[in-house]
């Protein structure tokens, strides 16, 4: 377990970004198998909630990034209620952090300049896969892969329109820190109006 500074109401500051930036470096340090690694919740249209695991790709005063397929149910979902939670989860360093807020399609600027930071096989695979539609067999997806493969040998396809990232932009964040006992500290943001974050100690 590792040494890590107390979470109260003072040294939570009043910058929520600025301490989750903190916490993800310091799960970097700290040997985490996957520190980027968040749970995204959305809801369907009629109140269906679902989760699934994906990757952080970027965090600043806007919100929190993530990249998918458009079409998939994560994407349909957000198409008719574009809002989501987060959580992410380090048990290295005994912490937590949620996310509740809006979602919006980052520019196609910042989807293409990813995109292409991308290896090329993922390129390809993104731009073949129907995803979360239901499949015969394995053969439908593996066939048109080979046919693009051949046509881009080098990966370098473009980024597909159904694909690109989404920003998480944040009303509520709530930061845990697990203590004996289940004596934990939890301490909460939630965005008022003008922008500025009211930040309140919830109970264990």
């Amino acid at each position: 377990m590792h040494t890590l500074p107390p979470l109260d109401e003072t040294t939570a500051g009043r910058d929520p970004i600025k301490l989750f930036l903190s916490w993800f470096e310091a799960a970097f340090k700290n040997g985490g198998k996957e520190p980027a690694a968040m749970a995204l919740a959305t809801v369907s249209e009629d109140g269906i909630p679902s989760a699934r695991m994906v990757l952080l790709k970027g965090c600043d005063e806007r919100g929190f990034v993530f990249f998918t397929n458009y079409d998939s149910r994560k994407g349909s979902e957000l198409a008719a209620n574009p809002r989501a939670a987060l959580v992410f989860y380090w048990p290295e360093m005994n912490r937590q952090v949620r996310v509740v807020g809006t979602v919006a399609k980052v520019t196609e600027s910042d989807s293409d300049e990813y995109f292409n930071t991308r290896p090329p096989g993922s390129r390809l695979a993104a731009a073949i896969s129907p995803q979360s539609q239901s499949l015969c067999s394995r053969a439908e997806i593996e066939q048109p892969y080979q046919a693009l493969t051949e046509k881009y040998p080098a990966g370098d396809v473009p980024r597909p329109k159904h694909w690109g990232g989404y920003r998480v932009q944040p009303d509520e964040i709530e930061f845990w820190h697990s203590r004996e006992n289940r004596w934990h500290d939890r301490i909460r943001f939630r965005r008022c109006a003008g922008g500025a974050w009211q930040v309140e100690r919830l109970a264990p």
